[in-house]
């Protein structure tokens, strides 16, 4: 209502605050109080290492900073209307008259949010699929790590022999001699 006022006795936009109040929702000021507990170094260079991530994590901080700057000025209820300073500025005081009439009988309610069983449902599901990569992510990260201890363990040089190879690496050694003989010797390398 201060802002419809304001736009009567004054050529600004008058609705750019209350939209910008309007489109911050429950949901997004829990999360960016939830993210700004956490410890996150913004600066690591895992953030800095794809230009796509760099745009998104910058994009979501400027969000989480308008954000929080939102909530700390639409915490407080507004302040009191002062219609007399309007209607002494306003060309038409009737329209000032109406808004103040209308300011002192409306009571809106409070907005609430509740979260769709659905939704949750679905957001759960995709957090144990998520649990379930990490798990397979995590073996293959240890089979790897095994696998190079191996390879360091019988790293070649000018010393070793092909026996040395084929007793380290048996399968490379039985495809090898299986290729021999059937005479594929080129097989990996022409197309």
């Amino acid at each position: 209502l201060r802002l419809l006022l304001q736009r009567t006795s004054s050529n600004q936009p008058c609705y750019q605050e209350h939209t910008a109040a309007t489109t911050m929702s429950f949901t997004a000021r829990t999360v960016v109080r939830r993210m700004a507990h956490r410890n996150i170094d913004w600066s690591s260079s895992h953030f800095k290492s794809n230009p796509d991530l760099a745009v998104a994590v910058s994009t979501f901080r400027a969000w989480a900073a308008s954000a929080e700057n939102m909530a700390e000025k639409y915490a407080a209820p507004p302040a009191v209307i002062d219609f007399s300073g309007f209607k002494a500025s306003a060309r038409d005081t009737s329209l000032v008259e109406s808004l103040e009439a209308f300011y002192k009988t409306a009571s809106p309610s409070a907005e609430s949010f509740e979260w769709k069983a659905e939704e949750k449902a679905e957001k759960l599901n995709q957090i144990e699929e998520a649990k379930g990569r990490l798990a397979f992510t995590q073996e293959m990260i240890e089979e790897t790590e095994a696998e190079l201890e191996f390879m360091k363990a019988n790293r070649t040089t000018r010393e070793t022999s092909g026996t040395d190879i084929k007793e380290a690496y048996p399968d490379i050694a039985e495809e090898t001699e299986k290729e021999l003989e059937e005479r594929r010797w080129f097989k990996d390398a022409i197309a």
